[in-house]
């Protein structure tokens, strides 16, 4: 019974994942590739000095203005100059005989036996502290910088500290840090066989401080992020904020369930004074809930966590976050943005602690009295009261600190803004692995501009907007943007809002690509209003940026409706659109043929209209004529088919012209007979059938394949399917055609210096013919048909 229901509920997660899923179809308006991106100066890649970066650790400075790398080996320095792109390099192995140990010990020479740079973090402002896993032997050092403004980047190799606990043995294992006040913060596995998961601070002038090894503190836990996130002006409440995955300990009989968490610790928590001795005694945890909800309570929960971003607001307590999930469902794989505030993660923090009875109670909320001062709270002039001051955790009374190791957890999750996803994406041939925002003023409002890596390399730039009358949310897919040239994972992302400009990180190398390029839309207002793109704005002549103080007025952008006809009402809502000329096409009867017609935007519906006699209806598809993606095809042409066929889109109402095709069939009879005369001309290329001298059709093509003389019959068939897809019923038009698309200067070279031969030839007979035959001032005929 337990089985069938389990099958239930999983079938009503899969059905309602993908009712909502396709409710949330979205396509990007845009895909650039990696060539778009680079001929366009959109983006730049960096792949190190020796072709194979490895990268493993990004550090974007934007006040020395520069890119930090660290991969395999080795470190790098970028200046970010908007012409070009200085770089500098430090070569840093293992220690000498390390290297060796570690394949002695099993592990493997190329991926793990080498110094992974895993963390680089800006130690003051003239060094940056950079650490390694010195293959499976940790080690950290000190790289001067120089001041800002110079190009300095200096390392001493002997200047070497132990880094066992600030950076993993392993590089393939995840982890988390932050750097503050001169003490680094770090959720990691701290031994060589990667068991002894903790939360870390060290260095400092601070005895190191950890968690207690405790599965109710932290079970298996995957780190993800860690930032320091003041909660008010007294700079002793300030706390370091760790999201990590782990196994879910009040998950009951779900044997192996992955919850996420938030989980965080006093900043001056200096541990206690007989219990927790060195050990945190302000470590408490909440879990992150992102989820949709469905029908009967039943809701698609997405539980692992892939990446957090802090989109940081003028008010420093208060930041956004931002988070991908996945699920690790085997129904289905899909992916999900939340969006979680601060005040909802304080107000888990304050309400009441998770509690168990026993083996065999159920998890529910603590009903008991809490110790004072609250487990989980700092020491500092907000917390002590008059007869009842702290001034560190070693004041803490022991019941306080005893009460803070068996109850780590909240009883109440964090939900998302709104309970629900701003983006939610299933069985999509990639996965979301990384995400920045930027907040993005526009003309109708504030917009955060999500910009999401995937594993092949690919980034997504999308908006979500929301609905003024309900909860539901529209995803907007502006572009999907092709950053590296071969699939590759991308393993890091920064943004540059100074710089207008990201920095996406991957095996392959380091690229850096502009967060828009308005231009790329079209050269129309409404092409420009449609792309809805919060950066861009028509200005009266063209897709420009947009800024919000300009003092131009003539400022056209429509985020929430992409409405052109309100927006361009007097503009030419087609002008400078190079699809509107007219062109012939010709097709022979009963053969097939196509009418390309491609939409700039994939999330336009394209119509398909013919026009005969004045007349226009909408083209009648069936198994002859059917629709594809780029265009019309007619499996099997019918003479009636001939007409204008106009191709029509239609997006977000507005409808506009994108091309009209004349298409000309071609009679059966009247192609037997071109083909017969074809077949005469290429018998005798220098003879019609009067005689009088025949006029070779595609001389260049002729010549192209070893002259008119010699194999002139080898291009007869390629001469025939040419016939068939263009048709000879204007034949001069077919002989310029060929000529432009076959004959380029090296050709007509070529075919000029044998015509000047033949002449020769022609002139030395015609001499010969002359004196013999007194036939005096003859011109060939059979040269006319080179001239």
């Amino acid at each position: 019974m337990r089985v069938f229901k389990a099958s239930v509920v999983m079938f009503l997660f899969a059905f309602l994942f993908a009712t909502v899923s396709a409710t949330k179809l979205n396509v990007p308006r845009l895909r650039l590739s990696y060539k778009d991106l680079l001929s366009s100066n959109r983006s730049s890649i960096f792949n190190g000095h020796h072709g194979q970066l490895s990268l493993t650790a990004v550090f974007l400075d934007e006040y020395h203005d520069r890119l930090f790398l660290g991969g395999k080996d080795v470190l790098y320095s970028l200046t970010l100059g908007p012409v070009s792109t200085e770089s500098k390099e430090i070569y840093w192995p293992p220690l000498p005989g390390i290297r060796e140990d570690c394949v002695q010990r099993g592990k493997e020479p190329q991926t793990e036996c080498a110094n992974f740079v895993r963390l680089l973090q800006p130690y003051n402002r003239t060094h940056l502290l950079a650490c390694g896993t010195g293959a499976f032997h940790p080690m950290c050092t000190y790289v001067n910088v120089g001041h800002r403004g110079e190009h300095v980047f200096t390392m001493d190799p002997t200047n070497v500290e132990n880094g066992r606990g600030k950076v993993p043995h392993d590089p393939s294992l995840p982890f988390a840090s932050t750097f503050s006040g001169g003490e680094l913060y770090t959720g990691l596995t701290a031994d060589f066989l990667g068991r002894d998961s903790v939360i870390l601070r060290s260095m400092g002038g601070r005895s190191t401080m950890r968690t207690e090894t405790d599965q109710r503190l932290l079970h298996d836990p995957k780190f993800i992020a860690a930032h320091l996130i003041p909660d008010n002006d007294d700079r002793d409440n300030d706390k370091v904020y760790f999201f990590f995955t782990e196994k879910a300990t009040e998950a009951g009989d779900r044997e192996g369930a992955i919850h996420t968490r938030v989980g965080r610790v006093c900043a001056n928590d200096v541990g206690g004074q007989r219990v927790l001795v060195n050990k945190w005694s302000t470590f408490i945890k909440a879990r992150l809930v992102c989820s949709v909800p469905g029908p009967h309570g039943i809701d698609t929960h997405f539980n692992q966590l892939e990446d957090v971003f802090l989109l940081r607001t003028k008010d420093e307590r208060n930041p956004d976050v931002y988070a991908i999930f996945s699920t690790i469902s085997n129904v289905f794989q899909g992916f999900a943005v939340c969006v979680y505030r601060m005040a909802d993660i304080r107000e888990a923090f304050n309400g009441p602690f998770a509690h168990k009875e026993g083996p065999d109670f159920q998890w529910g909320a603590y009903e008991g009295r809490v110790p004072y001062p609250r487990p989980g709270v700092c020491p500092s002039k907000i917390t002590n009261q008059p007869g009842r001051e702290f001034g560190s955790t070693k004041d803490f009374p022991d019941a306080v600190l005893q009460f803070a190791r068996g109850h780590p957890l909240m009883w109440r999750p964090v939900y998302p803004a709104l309970r629900q996803p701003v983006l939610v994406k299933a069985n999509i041939p990639y996965r979301l692995k990384q995400i920045v925002v930027d907040r993005v003023e526009a003309e109708d409002g504030q917009y955060d501009v999500m910009f999401i890596g995937t594993d092949i390399g690919t980034v997504l730039k999308v908006i979500a907007l929301r609905s003024v009358n309900s909860l539901e949310t529209e995803e907007i897919t502006l572009e999907e943007l092709q950053v590296f040239k071969v699939p590759t994972p991308i393993k890091s992302m920064d943004i540059s809002v100074k710089r207008q400009a990201l920095y996406i990180g991957s095996p392959a190398g380091v690229a850096q690509v502009k967060l828009h390029r308005c231009e790329t839309y079209g050269k129309a207002c409404a092409e420009c209003c449609l792309a809805r793109d919060p950066y861009c704005a028509w200005d009266g002549a063209s897709c420009s940026r947009y800024l919000p103080n300009s003092k131009r007025r003539y400022r056209r952008q429509d985020i929430r409706h992409g409405n052109p006809v309100l927006q361009c009402v007097d503009q030419n809502l087609n002008e400078d659109l190079d699809l509107m000329e007219d062109k012939v096409v010709y097709a022979a009867e009963n053969n097939s043929t196509f009418l390309e017609c491609v939409p700039r935007s994939p999330q336009a519906t394209v119509t398909w209209l013919v026009q005969r006699d004045d007349h226009k209806e909408e083209v009648k598809l069936d198994d002859r004529v059917t629709r594809t993606e780029q265009g019309l095809l007619f499996h099997q042409l019918y003479r009636q088919d001939e007409g204008v066929y106009i191709c029509r889109s239609r997006e977000h109402g507005f409808t506009q012209t994108l091309a009209r095709l004349t298409l000309r069939v071609l009679h059966g009879e009247t192609l037997g007979e071109l083909l017969a005369r074809d077949d005469a001309a290429l018998s005798d290329p220098f003879k019609d059938r009067s005689g009088v001298g025949y006029r070779a059709w595609l001389p260049c093509s002729a010549y192209s394949r070893g002259g008119p003389v010699g194999q002139i019959g080898q291009s007869r068939s390629w001469f025939k399917d040419i016939m068939q897809l263009i048709g000879p019923s204007n034949l001069p038009h077919v002989e310029e055609y060929c000529e432009r698309m076959w004959c380029n200067d090296k050709l007509r070279r070529k075919h000029k210096s044998m015509l000047e031969k033949y002449r020769q030839a022609q002139e030395s007979a015609r001499k010969v013919r002359s004196r013999s035959s007194g036939e005096r001032n003859r011109t060939p005929r059979d040269l006319t048909a080179w001239e």
